[in-house]
């Protein structure tokens, strides 16, 4: 009796694993089906970005096509630190008992002149932070990662006979200034419509060729930390340096020896980066200002380490501004803006999810990554690594314009460039027949 029940076990475990290998035949042609449709979706909303927080039409556009398809959407999801309602949708399909598993994209787009050329080329422009018209692009992707969840979101409708559970899709606000999840997770996202047994998510990726998606596991974005640093001096006349206390001039300096933190206080082993992106001071050519702001960005792989250099960096712009001869109460401070943790991918989780779109595009199509020094807020809806979460790379590099920059060294235009316009057309079916069939070996 023993050995029948191990020889049934065995070969039921081996049917399992062989059902799990496989994907639906028909899955690659039907995506490409699709792709006509998918395209001008594509095409209107890259044409129509809008600033983080501000994806009012785009979040009731993403809310719109999904409700279409037959699922329970909520919109206006999400609740910011500062009390204002943020644009999350959230879209439920309920199919018998089973898994949950939560596929989420972003929508916001970035404060970026296009410059691609393309005829549908964004140009919208919108009131930026500071309240004056800037120009508005999807440099991230964003648009592409849409388009890619209401294919899914059709196929998984279209698809019911062949999986088990609840699919809960997620459009995710306020991605590119790392506000959205911690929103979306602060309005009860999980009491209100459950907590995933499983998450999802992929990027758009200009290192990896169109056609082909990528998948690491453990750490493969770095935290971000964002920092206000302001300096202050003492402002005086252009004329009359010596009466004041340029902080302007000190800003400078520190913009240089804070390159030194990295370089030279940190174990090298350790990668971490530190950027300055904004500089703001004066007013007049001819005045020496009081006060000198300027906005850090900071990537680590260690939260100890980017404590180190947050501590590494005040004491570096205290140090400067004494040296000065900067009274007490005109020292520098700094200021902690936004901050998203160490994105990491769950080994046993990921290893599912190759075989599950080797299956579908083939071995060759589905490659390995390296960890990069970009971020995401995604992870926080993992829970500190409760619920298994992956987030993969998906192929949006022509392959020979790509194979020709690794050769030569020099680079394609990069996420966040004005001149990036993702390889849509081979993207789109790949994005949609590889999360299908994630998805589907999921809730098998």
């Amino acid at each position: 009796m023993t050995l029948r029940f191990a020889v049934l076990f065995a070969s039921a475990l081996a049917a399992c694993l062989s059902a799990a290998a496989q994907a639906p035949s028909d899955l690659p042609a039907s995506a490409e089906k699709q792709l006509p449709a998918l395209t001008g979706i594509y095409k209107h909303l890259h044409q129509n970005p809008e600033l983080s927080r501000r994806e009012e039409k785009t979040s009731a556009f993403l809310a719109g096509e999904l409700r279409k398809l037959g699922y329970t959407v909520t919109e206006h999801v999400g609740k910011y630190a500062d009390g204002l309602q943020a644009y999350g949708v959230v879209a439920i399909l309920e199919n018998g008992p089973g898994p949950r598993l939560m596929i989420r994209t972003d929508m916001d787009a970035l404060p970026v002149a296009e410059k691609t050329g393309l005829e549908f080329a964004s140009h919208v422009t919108e009131p930026g932070q500071d309240g004056q018209q800037v120009p508005v692009m999807h440099a991230c992707g964003h648009d592409l990662h849409m388009t890619v969840l209401i294919g899914v979101a059709k196929e998984m409708v279209e698809r019911k006979s062949q999986w088990h559970g609840t699919l809960m899709l997620i459009g995710q606000p306020a991605e590119e200034v790392i506000e959205g999840a911690a929103a979306m997770l602060a309005d009860n996202l999980y009491q209100r419509f459950g907590k995933p047994d499983f998450i999802v998510a992929e990027h758009d990726s200009p290192m990896v060729p169109a056609g082909s998606i990528a998948i690491g596991s453990g750490p493969i974005m770095a935290s971000s930390t964002g920092l206000n640093l302001v300096i202050r001096g003492i402002g005086g006349h252009g004329s009359q340096p010596q009466a004041g206390k340029d902080p302007i001039l000190l800003a400078a300096e520190f913009v240089v020896v804070s390159q030194s933190i990295v370089s030279r206080q940190i174990d090298p082993q350790q990668p971490a980066v530190l950027s300055v992106g904004t500089i703001h001071g004066g007013t007049k050519n001819n005045i020496i200002p009081d006060e000198v702001t300027l906005g850090l960005t900071l990537r680590t792989f260690s939260m100890e380490e980017r404590d180190q250099i947050v501590a590494d960096i005040r004491r570096t712009a205290n140090g400067l501004a004494e040296a000065y001869g900067l009274p007490a109460d005109r020292m520098p401070t700094l200021t902690v803006v936004e901050g998203a943790p160490v994105t990491n991918n769950d080994p046993a989780f990921a290893e599912r999810l190759r075989g599950f779109a080797a299956a579908a595009l083939g071995k060759e199509r589905v490659l390995g990554t390296k960890p990069v020094m970009g971020s995401e807020d995604a992870g926080l809806f993992s829970l500190d690594g409760q619920i298994p979460f992956v987030m993969y790379w998906l192929g949006a590099a022509d392959p020979g314009k790509l194979a020709e920059s690794l050769k030569t060294g020099v680079p394609l235009p990069s996420l966040h460039s004005p001149l990036f316009a993702p390889e849509f057309k081979p993207a789109i079916p790949t994005g949609v027949t590889g999360m299908t069939a994630i998805a589907l070996g999921v809730l098998k």
